[in-house]
């Protein structure tokens, strides 16, 4: 009963963090930011998730099942922004499937491996997330026109979307959100994993 309470907890939290996530075009002075802190943040609570179900259950494959229910979860609930008047390809789902494919190679590359899974799978999906993120980014609409196109009258003066400083902060959000999320995805690697033990 824990171990399937904790799935659905870890993936609604996936899909909370996920709305977010394809939120923050909205800050476009702050997008780059935005999505090296949220890239980061989906990283870390794929391989948690994926990590414990995968040692949990033992055979490879179930990291991607796990990605897939986060995923499906997350199309689920983006449906509500039908009813905010957003169109739908605005705001996707970015793709956690091939990092978690990741984890379950280095699972069974290495013959279900447990360090080898927070090392090498930790390290792949930490780096492949933002990157697949990115990509998934390049589909949607322009941020700016979709912004006033379709304004939240909720939306605080602060947040009023406005023209976003490119290369203010650094010039690879990818790039450091994978460097980072390369580091910290072990740890949480190998929280998954001894959630088990």
């Amino acid at each position: 009963c824990t171990h399937y309470l904790f799935i659905v907890v870890v993936a609604v939290n996936s899909t909370l963090l996920t709305i977010n996530a394809g939120d923050y075009i909205f800050y476009t002075d702050w997008a780059w930011t935005s999505f090296v802190v949220f890239s980061i943040s989906q990283t870390l609570m794929l391989v948690v998730g994926a990590c414990y179900y995968l040692t949990f259950t033992g055979v490879p494959g179930t990291a991607t099942y796990y990605a897939l229910i986060m995923t499906v979860y997350t199309w689920v609930a983006k449906g509500a922004w039908f009813a905010l008047g957003y169109p739908y390809d605005f705001i996707v789902t970015p793709v956690w499937l091939p990092s978690a494919m990741l984890l379950d190679l280095a699972y069974w590359a290495t013959e279900k491996n447990k360090h080898s899974l927070i090392l090498f799978g930790g390290v792949m999906c930490g780096m492949s997330l933002p990157l697949f993120n990115m990509v998934n980014l390049i589909t949607v609409a322009d941020p700016l026109e979709t912004a006033f196109k379709y304004p939240r009258p909720t939306l605080p003066p602060y947040m009023t979307p406005i023209e976003p400083a490119v290369g203010k902060f650094y010039n690879s959000p990818v790039a450091l959100g994978a460097g980072a999320g390369a580091v910290l995805s072990v740890t949480m690697a190998a929280l998954g994993c001894k959630l088990n033990t």
